[in-house]
């Protein structure tokens, strides 16, 4: 079972590493449009609106992807005051089951975000003009991998032996 522990924190630490790297894509080409931006509204003589529309939209995607990245190292909201007083035992119990309740939260997201999508190509963005099915697939996708992200979790706490949580690996 140790083994099945490892194989899912490796996939885990694999999968964000892909996600954290995309995470970083996404930021330079957001500040590099935030500042063209700022150029062409007080330097340049252009007329350029698509940059507060393209920043927008890779805000919210890469805020959404950055939450499997706070799932992986156990970095997500919570309230660890208490979680730490409890004996390795009752915490094992405590973060699957933790991890179960988000599991079904980012499920519904990823179910709703499905249909948000599909509603999505009946509409167009402002200025670009495409549908906003496009921008709007960043929630079930981002919602999907935090799913993933909190199965491998999930399972790397259930059966590792050696009483170490994936939060406590993650500090190593």
């Amino acid at each position: 079972m140790q083994k099945l522990a490892e194989a899912a924190i490796v996939a885990s630490r694999n999968l964000n590493w892909l996600v954290e790297r995309i995470c970083v894509a996404l930021m330079v080409v957001l500040v590099l449009d935030v500042w063209l931006g700022v150029l062409v509204r007080y330097v340049l003589p252009f007329d350029w609106t698509f940059t507060e529309e393209l920043a927008r939209y890779l805000m919210i995607w890469m805020a959404l992807l950055a939450v499997s990245c706070g799932i992986c190292h156990r970095e997500h909201i919570g309230v660890l005051v208490l979680f730490e007083r409890f004996p390795p035992g009752v915490r094992k119990w405590l973060a699957v089951t933790f991890d179960l309740m988000a599991f079904c939260f980012f499920a519904v997201i990823f179910f709703y975000g499905i249909g948000m999508v599909e509603r999505g190509f009946a509409r167009v963005t402002m200025i670009y003009g495409i549908a906003k099915a496009y921008p709007f697939m960043g929630v079930p996708f981002a919602a999907a991998v935090a799913c993933i992200q909190l199965l491998l979790v999930a399972v790397h706490d259930f059966f590792a032996t050696d009483g170490r949580t994936a939060a406590e690996r993650a500090e190593i």
